[in-house]
């Protein structure tokens, strides 16, 4: 596998721009794709995975051997603190935008609940996913990246 290590010079500077938590909830429920952070081992550990936006909290759908599921398990009644992120920045143009949340997780135990975010939510891995976990936000930002000259890219 070759590699280019070419990178292309954005066109200009850019300017981060603070997103108020409606802006930023809309746009994490504009894409299918976020990556989790928890703990391991008293360790961080961040796994990519897919997701849905429900009424403001972000559910994900994960596995019995998964150690999310373990530590969602073994969390108290307030659940396990973690953070979540998605982003859309073009690569090449480093326009865009990055969103983060963080809150507690639970699994999700109710059947019919279950049931629901099972028909909403595919997985990516060709795996059995027989658990949900849903992430209640206590602390949402998020940045836009625009030019300096004010000018963005549409749709980001």
């Amino acid at each position: 596998m070759t590699m280019d290590h070419a990178q292309t010079l954005p066109a200009g500077p850019r300017r981060s721009v603070e997103l108020d938590s409606d802006e930023a909830l809309r746009l994490l429920g504009s894409v299918s794709f976020g990556r989790i952070v928890f703990t391991r081992h008293a360790l961080p550990t961040i796994r990519p995975v897919n997701h849905v936006l429900d009424n403001g909290d972000i559910v994900i759908r994960t596995h019995e051997g998964a150690a999310l599921t373990s530590r969602a398990r073994q969390a108290d009644g307030q659940g396990v603190v973690v953070a979540y992120e998605a982003d859309a920045i073009d690569p090449d143009m480093h326009l865009g935008w990055s969103v983060m949340v963080t809150g507690y997780a639970h699994l999700v135990t109710e059947p019919g609940e279950l049931a629901r975010y099972r028909a909403l939510l595919n997985p990516w891995v060709n795996q059995t996913m027989d658990y949900a976990v849903r992430i209640r936000p206590d602390l949402i930002t998020g940045i836009r990246l625009t030019a300096a000259n004010g000018i963005q890219r549409s749709g980001t």
